[in-house]
């Protein structure tokens, strides 16, 4: 092989070498990271980091757990709860007026407090929709509210009324002190026990129906101690 061949294959053989470098050098920058470049590309563009993802689920799971209205709450659930088919005959509590499946849940007052006062407190924040005496509750009171992004309104029945600070349209927070508790059989309760009767109504319309009288009604309210009944 002459010296002229020699240097030529020589300089082929660099170029070569150059080219493969920098193709080489720009596979290694374009694979930088990989998984999370192609990660990056699905879920029409969301972060590929899972606890990105995460995080907004943990803040709905948040919404679902309201105040107790009462202290003790689950032990107060003694009598009427979420649709118990109520009749005159069957009824845990007598006398017994109504009839129906329970539309809220009632949480009873301890011995003790019978001849006391009994604070009952706003289980999530809202506003005030409704305040007025109403025949089967006494005072009642309905607060807009939402559960997990929907709208939903409670109910809060046999309250006594002048003891309710609030206005229709007063916006109030979770844990503010509504007012007392009606005495016993009395036009505070509209006859009724001592107790709270707590409904949660789906939906923005007002509804303070204590008794549907089908099954299937009861899709359009919320058992409470789903979401109060932890302590």
């Amino acid at each position: 092989m002459s010296k002229k061949t020699l240097v030529g294959f020589l300089l082929i053989l660099s170029a070569a070498l150059v080219i493969i470098w920098i193709s080489r050098s720009e596979v290694k920058k374009k694979n930088i990271f990989p998984e999370t470049i192609r990660s990056s590309t699905k879920n029409n563009g969301q972060s590929p980091n899972p606890m990105a993802e995460k995080l907004p689920q943990a803040e709905i799971v948040t919404e679902k757990f309201f105040l107790p209205p009462l202290s003790r709450a689950s032990e107060r659930v003694t009598k009427k709860y979420f649709g118990l088919f109520v009749t005159p005959k069957n009824s845990p509590v007598q006398p017994e007026n109504f009839s129906g499946y329970h539309t809220g849940t009632d949480f009873e007052v301890f011995p003790s407090e019978e001849n006391a006062d009994v604070s009952v407190k706003a289980v999530c924040s809202g506003n005030i929709l409704m305040k007025k005496t109403a025949t089967g509750y006494g005072g009642v009171l309905v607060e807009s509210c939402e559960l997990s992004g929907e709208p939903i309104t409670i109910i809060y029945g046999h309250l006594k009324l002048t003891s309710i600070n609030f206005n229709v349209g007063d916006k109030i927070s979770a844990g503010d002190t509504l007012g007392i508790l009606g005495r016993g059989y009395s036009t505070e309760t509209s006859g009724e026990r001592k107790h709270l009767h707590l409904g949660f109504h789906k939906g923005r319309a007002i509804n303070i129906l204590g008794y549907v009288q089908n099954k299937s009604e009861l899709a359009g309210w919320l058992d409470p101690c789903q979401s109060i009944c932890t302590d």
